[in-house]
């Protein structure tokens, strides 16, 4: 019979994908917030166009229907956490082949592309969730052609501890971790956050590959549901740039609009997307 320690993390996993899910339950990433995250919690209806805003529907035994988030970077790629798209036995996580983009619904709109492939970062691997998190969360979606939307840019670095800055995602609306009870939104939800400081997640788990984000809003955080997104600040001329990728929670054991969020620094890892976006 496995140990204690062995289901819990194969839970923690589970909701760690699913939620990718965190998409499924899409927002944080999937490490998830307390296990996994992936909506936002306590945010609120999008306030604007965000046509960088992707989504990757997925399909999982524990959820009929759920999706990630992901970031248009390019004209035929979108970027999102690798926990979204790596398999896992566990929770027989798919990817259902298609990619959203553009749109403020999570189910209509936008243009939709079909998945060419997937190129996972290589020094990806999952965290457990109560130990540590997940480290190079991240993946590279080709789509089979080129999206009409405005591709983001990528920031060449994150703004100091106290920048404000925003999530964006289709996660939970609803803080738990029974997926019988979790509720998608079917408007696009943005929150205002800023950077915190490393010492403002659990210790050793933002160091300079991960950002450690606070929210501004009391008891708000990507949840269930929103791994993937991006985390956006503004940059040259007031224009939305990326910082961060939805990875999981900034703290373990906690409820995910609890604590800090971690996020994937995307201007750390710019030089592996550079080469495998010119790689084609």
């Amino acid at each position: 019979m496995p140990s204690r320690t062995t289901r819990r993390r194969t839970t923690l996993r589970r909701a760690a994908r699913a939620a990718a899910v965190a998409a499924l339950a899409a927002g944080l990433g999937a490490t998830a917030m307390s296990g996994s995250a992936s909506a936002i919690v306590n945010g609120r209806d999008s306030t604007e166009r965000y046509p960088f805003m992707a989504t990757l529907p997925l399909s999982a035994a524990q959820l009929a229907d759920g999706s990630c988030g992901a970031t248009l970077i390019d004209r035929q790629w979108v970027l999102t956490a690798a926990h979204c798209v790596v398999g896992d036995p566990d929770t027989e996580l798919t990817l259902k082949g298609t990619v959203r983009i553009g749109s403020a619904h999570r189910d209509s709109g936008g243009t939709v592309r079909a998945v060419d492939r997937v190129v996972v970062h290589p020094g990806f691997a999952f965290g457990d969730g109560t130990t540590g998190p997940n480290r190079n969360d991240l993946a590279l979606v080709h789509l089979d052609r080129p999206a009409p939307q405005q591709p983001i840019r990528i920031a060449d670095h994150p703004g100091t501890p106290g920048t404000p800055t925003r999530l964006l995602g289709f996660g939970t609306v609803v803080d738990t971790h029974d997926y019988q009870r979790m509720v998608f939104p079917d408007r696009l939800q943005e929150l205002p956050t800023r950077i915190g400081t490393p010492a403002d997640c659990a210790p050793g788990w933002a160091d300079p590959t991960r950002l450690c984000t606070l929210s501004r809003v009391p008891q708000a955080m990507a949840c269930f549901g929103d791994s993937g997104g991006p985390q956006i600040q503004r940059g040259r001329g007031g224009r939305w740039e990326l910082i961060g990728t939805t990875s999981g929670p900034g703290a373990p054991g906690v409820p995910c609009a609890g604590g800090p969020g971690l996020y994937t620094d995307v201007a750390a890892h710019a030089p592996w997307i550079r080469d495998t976006v010119a790689a084609r």
